[in-house]
């Protein structure tokens, strides 16, 4: 918890891991432990868990409160954990918030709830209900409308963020690239905003984001926290070379659906066992594999970078 007092210092490439399953598809805690130790040595800025990447929503609570317990053990304070805790469920989202909290957690993402397609005012009362619930709990919302078929929308995000001092930021996941703009500017330049798009990491950092949390993270650490440090630096240029280095990988993500692309090449790798998914996903097709190959092709010789040496 050594970020969560000052939650504005969580700026980067939070790296969103996998979650590895063995062959018989049981979670692989020695692989996440091995996978976090990959990220960190790669430089990446934090850890995050459980988001879209993490097939959390095929995983029991149980198993996700497990997951986050090797995580925190692994990353300790050396970066900030910010693990996915949102389910469809209210009683679940706040039983893994309350584990996170224990467990030493910076701050909470919270996906928006999936399916019921709420209102915006049901949205407004459940990150209220999560943010007075844990109120020393930084509390980040998780925006993918693409995954939920909702949308949290910008006056929504500042209601909240004007209402509850722990609700600090969102990880927006949208490519509505005006979304972005509309939410700095509904609330601030206090609010925290992270991307989820890997497209639109770089271009956010213009309009006054905070990071990303990007997928390729999981093949490219060095190379998207690179990313992140050129800008800060003022090396725009070579940090538009980066980002445009990175296309292969990021379409590599999404010839099928992420993360079985990913998890193929990690196990490829060597950097986990299997590269198992859970159902409802399946692991690539042959006609995927052919796409993700040629792909690797052009944008692999990233994924062998360590440190900041990109």
């Amino acid at each position: 918890m050594k970020f969560r007092s000052d939650p504005a210092t969580i700026r980067g490439s939070i790296a969103p891991v996998v979650t590895p399953f063995t062959a018989e598809g049981a979670v692989d805690h020695d692989g996440l432990k091995a996978l976090i130790r990959f990220q960190l040595e790669s430089g990446s800025h934090g850890i995050s868990l459980g988001g879209s990447t993490g097939e959390p929503s095929a995983q029991s609570v149980a198993e996700r409160i497990a997951g986050m317990r090797t995580a925190a053990g692994e990353i300790g304070e050396r970066v900030p954990f910010l693990p996915g805790t949102g389910s469809h469920s209210l009683d679940e989202t706040l039983a893994m918030t309350a584990a996170a909290q224990e467990l030493g957690a910076d701050a909470a993402l919270v996906i928006t709830p999936y399916y019921a397609r709420p209102t915006q005012e049901a949205l407004y009362r459940w990150y209220a209900t999560v943010a007075r619930e844990f109120p020393d709990l930084p509390i980040v919302a998780y925006n993918v409308p693409s995954r939920t078929a909702v949308d949290l929308a910008p006056e929504t995000v500042r209601r909240l963020f004007t209402g509850f001092e722990n609700f600090v930021g969102v990880k927006e996941t949208t490519k509505d690239f005006e979304h972005f703009s509309r939410i700095l500017h509904a609330c601030g330049r206090s609010l925290l905003v992270w991307s989820g798009i890997e497209l639109l990491c770089l271009p956010l950092l213009a309009l006054g984001g905070t990071g990303f949390v990007s997928a390729v993270a999981n093949l490219a650490p060095s190379a998207v926290a690179r990313m992140y440090e050129l800008w800060q630096a003022g090396d725009l240029d070579a940090a538009r070379e980066l980002h445009y280095r990175l296309h292969p990988l990021v379409d590599l993500l999404f010839v099928e659906t992420n993360p079985a692309p990913a998890k193929w090449v990690l196990a490829q790798q060597g950097r986990i066992a299997s590269a198992q998914v859970r159902p409802p996903l399946i692991p690539p097709t042959d006609t995927g594999l052919a796409r993700i190959r040629e792909l690797l092709a052009a944008g692999g010789d990233l994924t062998a970078q360590i440190g900041a040496g990109t």
